[in-house]
């Protein structure tokens, strides 16, 4: 077992010690189902890597630090046609990535001294990177009975709170809980804003096309126009279009915050990858008739797992409303990172709740085959059964 080990750095991605230790121990030979990345098993579209081919006989130059004029028009089309919000060309950023964006928009505003509202269970990252801001977190709790949502009180009362709050963070669906956001749950949280007007928003929307509900998809600028100077919309095609090697992600915001974070951009690594902003322009401009496909597939592995997980005294799982994640509560009382480790010992890698701010948790990722994913529940499952 290596119960003991633990990642060596507090700004080192939990998410990646724990795919790093699976990827070992397969090239070791060892049986392991690897369940924690967030990571589609699908390929690009078509004619996402048709463009890219095509693109590789023409001479790629370096393009400005806010994208091509072509990427930046496919976004500004998407967010009119997918939100009903128009931007200008001077409010896209584009980036490396999504997690580029956020870390940009963070280097970009953040001081000593601010503080930034993070809803539990987030992303992993979102904590590192305030830090390495020099900005603090503070980290609200949300529950399991609540959807795990930010209510519009716990909100109100995280920014009495703070000394300086600087940004909100909403991430929906969520990673790692899938949760969505209703209009009313919106609407009273942007009412709740508009009491402090020098704090931002950064809306996290990455993983806005994997939905297993019919509703169309709501995002905070969309249901409070007037709060949209505030707001910070990050997307990209890493999620949706299986593209996260290509690393292209982009932010849509205030002209003020988009030039902040450009001018960031310019002096880390000027720009993403010129062939790959022009795949992500073909995908964005191209077909769209595979994400309802692959979201079909995304929700029967999800209750493939739900089925087997669910068959344990041990475990509470919530249903997703979105993404690719189930965030199981381990009834046992045993500590979740430790659960975690000891997982890998017999063939299943997860990732402990703990790196979400959810101790008591597992997260699994199910963008992986549905045969593989049932299998590495069941071995969940069967570890438990040695657990009092």
């Amino acid at each position: 077992m290596h119960g003991n080990e633990t990642p060596t750095s507090a700004f080192q991605s939990p998410i990646l010690f724990m795919a790093k230790r699976a990827t070992t121990m397969r090239a070791e030979g060892r049986d392991v189902i690897d369940l924690t990345l967030g990571e589609p098993d699908f390929n690009a579209p078509e004619h996402v890597l048709d463009a890219a081919h095509l693109a590789l006989g023409a001479r790629l130059t370096y393009s400005p630090s806010n994208g091509i004029e072509p990427l930046r028009k496919a976004i500004r089309m998407r967010a009119r046609e997918d939100r009903g919000l128009d931007f200008g060309d001077d409010q896209i950023a584009v980036g490396c990535g999504a997690k580029q964006i956020i870390f940009n928009a963070f280097q970009a505003t953040l001081t000593p001294g601010n503080d930034v509202i993070v809803p539990a269970p987030y992303w992993a990252s979102y904590p590192a990177m305030i830090k390495m801001c020099g900005a603090q977190p503070i980290i609200l709790p949300t529950t399991a009975s609540e959807g795990f949502r930010l209510t519009a009180e716990h909100l109100a009362a995280g920014l009495r709170l703070a000394k300086l709050p600087k940004w909100v963070v909403l991430n929906a669906p969520g990673n790692p809980s899938g949760s969505l956001y209703s209009e009313t749950e919106l609407q009273a949280m942007a009412e709740v804003l508009r009491h402090y007007p020098d704090v931002m928003v950064l809306s996290d929307d990455i993983y806005a096309e994997i939905r297993f509900t019919q509703d169309p998809y709501l995002t905070l600028a969309s249901v409070a126009p007037d709060l949209a100077e505030r707001i910070l919309i990050v997307d990209g095609v890493s999620k949706a279009y299986a593209m996260t090697g290509w690393r292209v992600g982009w932010g849509c915001g205030s002209r003020s915050l988009i030039s902040a974070i450009t001018t960031v951009q310019s002096q880390n690594c000027t720009q993403t990858s010129t062939l790959s902003q022009l795949a992500a322009v073909a995908a964005l401009e191209g077909p769209r008739n595979f994400l309802a496909e692959r979201n079909a597939i995304y929700r029967q592995r999800r209750d493939a797992a739900l089925h087997v997980l669910r068959s344990s005294d041990k475990l509470e799982v919530s249903c997703p409303e979105g993404a690719f994640y189930l965030l199981p509560q381990i009834k046992t009382g045993v500590d979740d990172q430790t659960l975690a480790l000891d997982l890998l010992e017999v063939g299943v890698a997860t990732v402990p709740g703990s790196a979400f701010g959810l101790p008591g948790h597992l997260r699994l990722s199910f963008a992986t085959d549905e045969a593989t994913l049932v299998e590495g529940c069941k071995r969940l499952v069967r570890a438990l059964e040695a657990y009092s």
